[in-house]
């Protein structure tokens, strides 16, 4: 707890977080730790490590010693309840003294450069009635109404605590009215002009406090005291059963440091090969790397292969497109449908995008009703969709036309799913990753799906990406849905994905996917993507 009010903000809030998991996982320590975290709560500096403590200390302050202690501590931060009037009293006060020239006081002697004495004087303010502890008065009256409405929601569920104790009535009574003021007084600063104006969210959410307060029912009690813990117990969890499947995952990968690294430039080509030759080295890649992908069937191999000319054409070309990390490999059958003798055939290609062919086109010399395959290398340089075209150019043999034959091939769109993979990572970092990046594309919903959770799998399925949020949290009948999309290209480059849909009239899904990147190929190229697969073929 002494790391709380560390000046780097990532330090407190990972100790905090951990101080969070073990009072759910630990409870014979949780009075202790609530006790200690009430002690160092004037350190905090940072209103995230706040926002958190102030859980922490209204969902585990359970016995009335220790609801005695929060709310006292509480007191001493807060100050006075009547935030609004005291700052008017104290910008008069300032004014006033800015005003009044002689007060002034003696300091120590200060020797100029010439050797003699002069005297500092200074203006004299009224010390603040507010103490130097109440950092958290400072950060509410700074405009922090999520902290205002986080510090509402934990003097709630003290009070509805409180009212189930042993305490005398009329103490009850004076910490429900003590409540109520600091919750009216948040309001009044919001609406008062002094202070930043409060936002909607917070208005509404200490105006719920405020109900709940004055119209007390068990079934908001125990929603409040009961629900909320046991959905953050499900929530760790789930946590923890994910990380055991990452590190099993993980496990299946692991290499030994001595196991034998075989290199194909100094095998004998008599005992393999080329096609061998190439197989294991990609398998050997793929052991190294601990990149283990699937065979994909018949089907899923037919789907990569590109038409680039057409049926009736002299010439007949299909490419066969490999996506493979930073490289793609087309294998371009080529077929002479003529019974002449093609001379001086060429492959030319060009790119659209960030990609980069690798070599220069070769001439062949191709028979009558011969085939022949061409192999094209094309460097990745940044994830984003792409295009690839060209033209087949060849001389025919015994001709003697002056114009060269060019067939003009189809057009190969690479798939920006190709390049990209599920990836994970923690709630704190897709926040932060979320506000740093500035490139958006938001996706209107127009969908034939009638299920949230099927058009949300639909959806993960169609762009290659991992949802963040639990399954426990996606469970239920409910006419809304939020969720967060994760994926990781291989260029270390994050796609970050927002999907808040809802149910409207006729059964019909609405709402919006807002896609989010460091570059705009990610998220103008995902957007087409959501765009082309929302609705399910009929």
């Amino acid at each position: 707890m002494d790391f709380l009010g560390d000046p780097n903000p990532q330090s407190a809030i990972d100790v905090i977080a951990f101080a969070r998991d073990v009072v759910q996982t630990y409870p014979e320590l949780r009075e202790s730790i609530v006790r200690k975290l009430l002690e160092s709560l004037f350190q905090i500096q940072s209103p995230k490590v706040y926002r958190a403590a102030l859980w922490i200390v209204g969902e585990y302050s359970e016995s009335m010693t220790d609801i005695e202690f929060a709310f006292s501590t509480l007191k001493d931060s807060l100050g006075e309840p009547k935030f609004s009037e005291l700052e008017k009293d104290r910008g008069i006060e300032e004014s006033e003294n800015l005003s009044t020239p002689n007060l002034q006081i003696e300091k120590g002697p200060v020797v100029l450069p010439d050797g003699t004495y002069k005297t500092i004087s200074a203006m004299e303010t009224k010390s603040s009635s507010i103490s130097n502890k109440a950092t958290l008065r400072s950060m509410i009256l700074a405009g922090d109404y999520f902290l205002a409405s986080v510090l509402s929601t934990t003097m709630m569920k003290l009070v509805l605590k409180a009212f189930s104790s042993v305490l005398s009535t009329s103490h009850k009574q004076t910490l429900h009215a003590l409540v109520l003021l600091y919750l009216t007084s948040f309001l009044r600063l919001g609406k008062s002009g002094i202070a930043p104006p409060i936002d909607e969210d917070s208005f509404e959410r200490i105006s719920l406090c405020i109900k709940i307060l004055c119209f007390k029912d068990d079934v908001t009690r125990d929603v409040y005291v009961s629900k909320c813990r046991e959905s953050f117990a499900s929530m760790l969890e789930n946590k923890i059963e994910l990380a055991k499947k990452r590190e099993e995952k993980s496990e299946d990968f692991r290499v030994q440091v001595d196991d034998l690294i075989k290199i194909g430039q100094l095998r004998e080509g008599r005992k393999y090969g080329v096609s061998n030759i190439e197989d294991e080295d990609e398998l050997n890649l793929e052991k190294a790397t601990g990149f283990f992908e699937s065979q994909t069937d018949l089907m899923g191999r037919l789907n990569r292969i590109v038409q680039l000319t057409g049926f009736s054409d002299p010439i007949y070309a299909e490419a066969f497109v490999n996506v493979h990390e930073y490289d793609i490999v087309l294998d371009v059958v080529i077929v002479n449908q003529t019974s002449d003798t093609l001379q001086n055939l060429s492959l030319e290609l060009a790119t659209l995008g960030d990609l980069k062919l690798c070599e220069r086109p070769q001439t062949y010399t191709l028979a009558p009703y011969g085939t022949l395959e061409i192999k094209a290398n094309i460097k990745v340089s940044s994830t984003e969709t792409a295009i690839i075209f060209g033209s087949l150019v060849y001389d025919v043999a015994g001709a003697s036309s002056d114009i060269k034959p060019c067939i003009v091939l189809n057009e190969i769109h690479i798939d920006i799913i190709e390049m990209i993979s599920p990836a994970h990572c923690d709630d704190f970092a897709f926040r932060s990753m979320w506000a740093e990046f500035e490139w958006e594309n938001k996706v209107a919903v127009n969908t034939n799906f009638k299920d949230l959770n099927e058009y949300l799998k639909h959806i993960t399925k169609s762009t290659n990406m991992l949802c963040l949020t639990p399954s426990s949290s996606l469970d239920g009948e409910c006419g809304f849905l939020a969720a967060n999309l994760y994926a990781k290209s291989v260029f270390g480059e994050d796609a970050l994905a927002n999907v808040s849909i809802e149910k409207q009239a006729e059964n019909k899904i609405g709402g919006f996917i807002r896609i989010r990147s460091k570059t705009q190929g990610i998220a103008l190229s995902l957007g087409e993507k959501i765009t082309q697969n929302q609705k399910i073929s009929t």
